[in-house]
């Protein structure tokens, strides 16, 4: 075993690919420690994997692996936990950055508090903002009608009512302190390797977006906790893939997705705490923010 794993999966994303696995290299000369870079390819067509197979040749810790199809970020990630062998393992994007984190505190910490399940460092966008999806709460059905309503934007600042309103994004808590949180994001999460060898890894129901959210819910019912730790900060492309990106045919099938792991997690822990004609409604509610989207 080693200390330190980290599992990223690509699909046609050469170049924020490229910036990924070079920073991360590059911030390995800064930070020793014993570590592997598992990359999981989902039948890239645009270069990927001509330029990982060229720069695997002069980096001994990079591993590489090739599917025949795009099986999803939750599928691709199981098979690269499987591939793994670090007593830590982080989940990291194909559009996050690392250029100046110090994994050996991370796991220092975890180490000494055996409570801590999972932590993520803070996440910015390239407009130095934190990534909401970084730092939330579970999405119970009050904290999304308060987040989708607005509620949560139009309390933000006021002492108190963001805690009532703004559960979503636990907009109450002070972002440049270290603290708990319930669900971070699959872009950077950090969890012990003993307790994803119990989850068996990302639930196989989610096929792209929600599994972290699920991941994060699996983790605290275990008794463990998930920590925002804001020492050190980590970049997400985020525009330049999923939702936001330019080509019209990844967009409607990311919206596809996106949209319908809400329906996945809700069913799965809420749906049995409400009546039919709730959920219906809630359903109904999810395809029309789907349906704004397309």
């Amino acid at each position: 075993m080693i200390p330190l794993s980290i599992i990223i999966v690509s699909f046609n994303t050469k170049e924020i690919t490229k910036k990924c696995l070079l920073s991360l290299k590059n911030n390995f000369v800064k930070y020793p420690l014993g570590y592997e870079v598992i990359v999981i390819d989902n039948n890239s067509r645009d270069g990927t994997i001509e330029f990982i197979l060229d720069l695997q040749k002069q980096w001994k810790n990079l591993h590489v692996f090739f599917n025949k199809k795009n099986i999803g970020f939750g599928k691709g990630s199981n098979f690269g936990l499987e591939k793994s062998k670090g007593n830590y393992v982080l989940y990291l994007n194909s559009d996050a950055i690392v250029t100046d984190i110090d994994f050996r505190d991370l796991i220092k910490i975890m180490e000494m508090q055996k409570d801590i399940g999972a932590l993520t460092v803070k996440v910015v966008l390239s407009t130095g903002e934190i990534d909401p999806a970084s730092h939330r709460g579970f999405p119970t059905l009050w904290r999304s009608f308060t987040y989708f309503s607005g509620l949560e934007k139009a309390f933000f600042n006021i002492p108190v009512l963001n805690k009532l309103f703004g559960g979503y994004h636990l907009v109450n808590l002070n972002l440049s302190n270290i603290h708990e949180i319930d669900v971070p994001t699959g872009a950077f999460l950090l969890a012990k390797r003993v307790i994803l060898d119990k989850l068996g890894g990302f639930d196989k129901d989610y096929f792209a977006y929600g599994e972290d959210i699920e991941m994060a819910f699996q983790i605290k019912k275990l008794g463990y906790k998930i920590i925002y730790y804001p020492l050190w900060q980590a970049l997400h492309l985020k525009s330049v893939s999923g939702l936001k990106k330019k080509n019209t045919d990844v967009q409607k099938k990311t919206n596809h997705y996106f949209y319908d792991s809400m329906k996945i997690f809700y069913s799965k822990h809420y749906a049995e705490n409400h009546n039919w004609l709730t959920n219906k409604l809630v359903y109904l509610a999810i395809d029309f923010k789907k349906s704004l989207n397309k």
